[in-house]
């Protein structure tokens, strides 16, 4: 294997849709997340990433397990794959993309071809539980 990416991210849902969010210069949506800093814990990468994209506090006493994926990395070389913790979580505050988001929409199923490929796969269990449409 080229290599593991491991990360974390925020599984929130809307009326059936789930948060998605697009880097500036990317092409495909990720669930919101990204990578641990040094020793950091799941939890901890959590609520600073959601916090430094989202511009929203996650509430630490409401971070709930949905599941961990893996998948082929979206624009690595063949082999490389990124293993993701996702989780969901109330929050405190407004929704906004910070600096280093460019766009953020609520997808469905039928929209998960716009996202990364280890997305799909929580998109495809969350429709399963009758939580996406």
């Amino acid at each position: 294997m080229a290599g593991l990416i491991d990360t974390v991210a925020w599984v929130h849902l809307d009326r059936g849709r789930i948060l998605g969010v697009r880097s500036r210069g990317k092409r495909l949506f990720y669930i919101p997340g990204g990578k641990r800093d040094g020793s950091e814990s799941d939890h901890e990468t959590l609520l600073r990433e959601v916090r430094e994209e989202l511009t929203v506090a996650l509430v630490p006493e409401t971070v709930a397990h949905v599941g961990t994926y893996e998948a082929q990395a979206d624009g690595y070389p063949a082999g490389t794959m990124v293993r993701m913790a996702c989780y969901t979580a109330d929050f405190h505050g407004t929704l906004s993309a910070s600096s280093e988001i460019e766009e953020m929409a609520w997808l469905s199923l039928a929209e998960k071809e716009r996202t990364a490929p280890v997305d799909h796969a929580v998109f495809e269990d969350l429709a399963a539980a009758g939580r996406l449409r």
